[in-house]
């Protein structure tokens, strides 16, 4: 067994054990996420195009696919030694283990979590139906789920949806060990649900683990410990005179954090033999300069590697084709020697404060060229697997970053546009996504016209796949419109076709239903329905932070009548036009396309100074046939009093609603106003739902309402109603382009979630898709939070900047 084989902040007996717990015979359970054919995502069949875009089938009856269970499982981490001085923390974590979990292990790094984690994976008695490790560094919990799935289940390219996933992990009692959980507790009830008879233990950096199961706290070894440490790291007894008082000395500053007492060890060791003494205390702050100057070339090119891949992990066999060294096995032994790398089921990655302290050093970073060529070379061969590139995904998030900040998005879009398909058929959609959102923004800086109608159309068919059904329908039209702008009738008709699986009131939300034979219709642009509305919940907090006028309750927001805010250039290939009257006009153009609006211009219209060609109505903003998503100008709306705000205001996408309960007959608004900001440009999105009358007659909801149906009162003054509908909620309403809609949101327990998307309306119609809001509603008996945060955009420079809270009441 080499160094690198046992952890480097234990020491200790191996365990003696042949296999797995209680000395069973090991079989291990490889999650391989790999199909070279179709794959199933829920009851869609997809078939993965790289050059077009992927095309959607909806599965004919009785041909799901029919997973087959494991009698058991056994994915277990590398063999280790036992960690010392953790004997009361084993006991601790095995009693809440054995009580069912959950369990959280949290502490600071390098204090051992994942250490006593991994022991405890290999050591204590699993579930009924085996155990499992899982790595959770950098990965979503959908694709965690994903991991258990394929675990559990003999199967083949095929990502069950979110209920049938439940369905079939039902009844399965494993014992699931998740290292890097560094989930907020919405995550992490997320993959819990996953598999609801699951014990899990988890291990994060901070506490998140909320209601029910038992966190434990991770605190630094004992003194006795601590000193069996170095003397097992130094090979030698650590002496009892003025070594052990200064051995004393570094475990009392270090906080007994086996880290840094490693690296005290690894600095001694370094001196010629014989000479070595232990860092004094005071040099516990600077151990890492320190070793990090002893160094020599090799070791320090490949530490250079890994810091410029930040927290990614990467294999051997990339590491020894990047880094040019010899013997790159013993090599990257050394530096989990040193506790500057840490070895992972993935390969080694660097120490996450090393990163820092090497770029200080050394702040020129490994050559993005050489990455990507090396990476998107790599990803091109035959014999690479979907499971490979998604195993080394988050290493191609970081290259594609890096490629983008070096001002070479070209580098980005080769590599996103190189890897997609791959990580489509790894049916790990969360990372899919990541590499997507990357993708988009780059294309649009590089000016590649097709990359952009690629990226637009995959996000579409992820978000349908993955059951964002307004999103889908979104994403799916602006695709075709692309599309056939660029001539490309395949990509237009796969577009198309996978829109007509989009059910149809989220696609009535967004216009037209496409047909795959027929021209693509525009997003629909009629502006949002003029109405009394609730008080605008969030209002005052944009005002506070912006300067945003709020509206007095009872009046409505005419994006016609507004005064118009200064617009900056985002992308040097974007002219703006700023009138600052009541009838502001702007005109953008750019390299790429996008989805024309129906009142916008057409064809290259715009001009420094003057829109032609289809000039934009009053308030509204123009749109070339090929101008992109970056860059935007933003009308504040004005309140009937007539006051204007220095932001910009127009209706924006369905967001929390209110929904019919029985006879009611209220009429409802919930408008959470999310601001974004493009350059300097602050565009606020109203989110609107309303609630219609049906009947001639009103009803109060029951105090015997349950979960988040009935009718409640908001901090703001406002009636809101919520329907149940299946294992969620429902509010029927209105969108931004002024269609019917109805807002679902789906979740369990006490947490219920809905997506929008956010679009630039200073038009008063729907013009450039900015990004996506999520409105979290978390229920605590008679009360509830609703939060609306920005959680993805579409375009460079795009941000949250006022996000809003609600707090309800539940009427009795």
């Amino acid at each position: 067994m080499t160094d690198r084989d046992r952890d480097r902040d234990t020491s200790g007996p191996a365990p003696a054990d042949a296999g797995g717990p209680e000395g069973r015979p090991e079989r291990r359970i490889d999650i391989a996420g790999d199909a070279g054919g179709p794959v199933v995502a829920g009851d869609h069949n997809v078939v993965i195009d790289a050059q077009h875009g992927s095309t959607v089938t909806l599965l004919m009856e009785g041909r799901r696919p029919r997973p087959v269970r494991r009698d058991r499982v056994a994915l277990l981490p590398r063999r280790q030694h036992a960690p010392l001085g953790r004997d009361t923390d084993l006991a601790r974590l095995a009693t809440a283990v054995r009580d069912g979990g959950p369990v959280q292990l949290w502490g600071a790094p390098g204090v051992g979590k994942s250490t006593l984690l991994r022991h405890a994976a290999r050591t204590l008695t699993p579930e009924r139906d085996g155990v499992l490790f899982l790595d959770a560094a950098r990965r979503e919990p959908e694709d965690l789920a994903q991991d258990m799935f394929e675990a559990c289940y003999e199967t083949r390219g095929y990502a069950p949806s979110s209920p049938e996933l439940r369905r079939l992990m039902t009844g399965v009692r494993v014992t699931v060990y998740v290292d890097n959980a560094d989930f907020s507790p919405e995550g992490l009830r997320t993959l819990m649900d996953a598999a609801p008879d699951a014990t899990f233990v988890v291990a994060g950096r901070d506490r998140s683990l909320l209601g029910d199961g038992t966190a434990l706290r991770l605190d630094g070894i004992g003194r006795a410990p601590a000193l069996d440490l170095l003397a097992r790291e130094l090979g030698r007894p650590v002496g009892a005179g003025a070594e052990g008082s200064t051995a004393g000395d570094l475990w009392e500053t270090s906080s007994g954090r086996p880290l840094l007492l490693l690296r005290a060890a690894a600095l001694t060791r370094l001196e010629p033999a014989g000479t070595g003494a232990l860092p004094r205390p005071a040099e516990v702050g600077d151990l890492l300069p320190l070793l990090l100057g002893r160094l020599d070339a090799e070791p320090l090119r490949v530490l250079r590697l890994l810091t410029t891949l930040d927290d990614a992990d990467l294999d051997i066999g990339h590491i020894e084709a990047l880094g040019g060294a010899r013997d790159t096995d013993v090599l990257c032994g050394r530096l989990v020697d040193l506790g500057l790398a840490e070895q992972t089921q993935r390969g080694y990655r660097a120490v996450a404060d090393v990163v820092p302290a090497l770029r200080e050093r050394d702040p020129e970073p490994f050559s993005v060229e050489v990455l990507c060529e090396h990476f998107a070379t790599w990803i091109a061969r035959p014999a690479t697997t979907a499971a490979q590139v998604e195993q080394h995904a988050r290493a191609l998030e970081v290259v594609a970053e890096l490629a983008e900040r070096d001002g070479r998005p070209e580098l980005a879009v080769r590599i996103v546009r190189a890897a997609s398909p791959a990580l489509a058929r790894s049916l790990r959609f969360g990372v899919w996504g990541r590499l997507l959102d990357l993708g988009l923004p780059a294309a649009q800086l590089a000016g590649d016209r097709q990359a952009v109608a690629y990226f637009t159309h995959e996000q579409g068919i992820r978000s349908l796949l993955t059951g964002r059904r307004v999103m889908a329908a979104v994403l799916l039209t602006e695709a075709a419109v692309l599309w056939r702008q660029l001539g490309d009738v395949h990509g237009a008709n796969a577009a198309a076709g996978a829109h007509q699986y989009v059910p149809s009131h989220a696609a009535n939300a967004q216009g037209t239903l496409l047909q795959p034979d027929g021209g693509a219709s525009h997003v629909a642009s009629s502006g949002p329905s003029a109405g009394p509305s609730a008080p605008d919940p969030s209002t005052a907090h944009a005002a506070g932070a912006h300067g945003t006028a709020a509206h007095p309750p009872g009046t409505s927001t005419d994006p016609g009548t507004t005064a118009h805010t200064t617009a900056a250039q985002h992308t040097t290939a974007t002219t703006h036009t700023t009138a600052t009257s009541h009838t502001a006009a702007t005109t953008h153009t750019a390299a790429a396309p996008h989805a024309a609006n129906a009142g916008a211009a057409k064809a290259g219209a715009a001009k420094a100074g003057a829109a032609k060609a289809g000039a934009a109505k009053a308030g509204a903003a123009a749109h070339s046939a090929g101008a992109a998503h970056a860059g935007a100008s933003a009308a504040t709306g004005a309140a009937g009093t007539g006051a204007a705000g220095t932001g910009a205001a127009g209706a924006g996408a369905a967001g929390a609603g209110a929904s019919m309960a029985g006879a009611s007959v209220v009429l409802k608004v919930v408008a959470v106003i999310v601001a974004v900001v493009v350059g300097r440009v602050v565009i606020s999105q109203a989110v609107h739902s309303f609630a219609e009358s049906r009947s001639g007659s009103s009803s109060s909801s029951s105090s015997s309402d349950t979960g988040l149906a009935g009718r409640w009162t908001g901090s703001d003054g406002a009636t809101y109603e919520f329907d149940a509908s299946g294992g969620g909620y429902v509010s029927h309403g209105r969108d931004a382009c002024g269609q019917d809609a109805s807002t679902e949101f789906t979740g369990s327990g006490d947490t219920y979630s809905a997506e929008r998307p956010i679009y630039d309306t200073t038009s008063g119609s729907c013009t450039d898709l900015l990004g996506e809001a999520t409105t979290t509603i978390t229920l605590s008996g008679d009360s509830a939070k609703v939060t609306t945060t920005m959680t993805k955009t579409y375009q460079q420079g795009v941000q949250c900047f006022s996000c809003g809270t609600l707090y309800l009441t539940r009427q009795q």
